[in-house]
């Protein structure tokens, strides 16, 4: 029975994207190459504040700090577009009834503002996980079918908002992210909400470019898994995120899971520094572990630790780490036919420093890490956009709008407008 359900419910959805557009474009409209994801908290406002307008307004929140001149600096570097995260949870939030209209409107407004600046935009709707500060996250719109029919629905407003932009300027991304897996019965309920979320898209959004993803948080592996032919429209651009390797660009994380967060100290590459030093810095991690990791995680820690460290020890095996996600989306797309143009690295980036941490991972490893993932982008035509502006990954602010290193920026710089 479940099968039949999905079949219908497909055969219905295909229908209705059918009669949204009689004539969908021979390919994506909107094109990009190099680009920057915006900030999107920066004070993260408790839910219970969110029908103060001084709270909530502007939308997204770095409207507050960054300035036209700012987003004309970041085009006179060398990027062509911003990524534009956008949380959706206002959006489904009743304490925001009030201020729906003016949500919408601020995002059409924020998206203008990055335009006139010449820069094209990428609107994200970039779901979290909920907290102690907010009821609604990406957890919540997955297990709960009403709530995700109002997604659904948000969705098709946000296309509504958008739809009279112009298409070469501005394109809309439906999920970041999403947290299913990418096999058995998880991948295809994606599928299914891939197809609902296009529908919806599409039925109010004829003319913009819609950017898509697999399960898996975005992975390569996620958009592996997936049949683009269940959308059937040319006009989309497929993304992928890459953080690979994760023991490098996440030193010190605290939100990643119980291990990372006593990783700090490595360097890009491994061989960055000293064999002395690189063992000095390796012993200070394992001494971190022995002393603050629970007592029954020790041991599994420190294997785990060795065996991740023997993956990158060597210039080829990292450089091996780093292209496999791409490798694998390389030989997806020739597998279905998708042109590299229409494929985008959405969020790559190493770690500067973790809120409320005095580790700062030295600019010249971020610099060097961005740069790598960059070539293997260029190399196959995809465009890409670095995370973030500003907070934890920060290239152009650290935090509280101070700057960060100018390494990373100058980088960009230095890469000239072969885009």
């Amino acid at each position: 029975m479940p099968f039949l359900v999905r079949t219908i419910k497909r055969a219905l959805t295909a229908a209705a994207v059918a009669l949204a557009f009689a004539a969908p474009a021979a390919a994506a409209t909107f094109e990009a190459h190099r680009g920057i994801n915006l900030d999107i908290w920066t004070t993260w406002p408790d839910e219970s504040r969110w029908s103060e307008r001084d709270a909530i307004l502007p939308f997204p929140e770095w409207r507050k700090s960054v300035t036209e001149a700012d987003l004309a600096a970041l085009k006179a570097a060398g990027l062509d577009f911003v990524r534009m995260p956008v949380d959706p949870s206002p959006f489904l939030s009743s304490e925001t009834d009030g201020l729906r209209d003016d949500l919408f409107a601020s995002v059409l407004e924020s998206a203008r503002m990055a335009n006139a600046a010449g820069l094209k935009v990428i609107v994200d709707l970039h779901l979290m996980p909920a907290g102690s500060n907010r009821s609604i996250g990406m957890g919540q719109v997955m297990q709960d079918p009403a709530l995700f029919d109002r997604y659904v629905e948000l969705v098709r407003r946000m296309g509504r908002t958008l739809a009279k932009e112009d298409p070469s300027r501005l394109a809309f991304e439906l999920m970041n992210e999403p947290t299913l897996a990418c096999q058995g019965a998880e991948q295809r309920d994606w599928e299914d909400r891939l197809t609902r979320i296009f529908a919806a898209a599409r039925a109010s959004a004829t003319r913009l470019t819609l950017v898509l993803s697999g399960s898996c948080w975005g992975t390569a592996e996620g958009l592996a898994a997936l049949d683009p032919k269940i959308v059937p429209d040319a006009n989309v651009i497929w993304s992928f995120h890459s953080y690979a390797p994760f023991l490098l660009t996440h030193q010190g994380a605290t939100w990643a899971g119980d291990f990372i967060p006593h990783v700090t100290g490595l360097p890009y590459p491994l061989d960055a520094l000293p064999k002395a030093d690189l063992d000095a810095a390796v012993e200070t991690i394992r001494a971190t572990i022995r002393r603050d990791a629970p007592w029954a995680r020790r041991s599994g820690m420190l294997a785990y630790l060795d065996e991740q460290l023997a993956a990158l020890d060597t210039p080829d095996k990292l450089a091996a780490a780093l292209a496999q996600p791409f490798e694998l989306v390389e030989r997806w797309a020739e597998k279905n036919g998708v042109p590299p143009a229409q494929i985008i690295l959405g969020e790559f980036g190493m770690i500067r420093q973790e809120y409320g941490t005095r580790t700062v991972v030295p600019a010249r490893y971020r610099a060097a890490y961005l740069h790598d993932m960059i070539s293997l982008a260029e190399k196959r035509g995809y465009a890409w956009s670095m995370w973030g502006y500003g907070g934890a990954f920060g290239v152009v602010e650290e935090f509280d709008g101070r700057k960060a290193e100018p390494d990373v920026m100058d980088m960009i710089r230095g890469l000239g407008r072969g885009g």
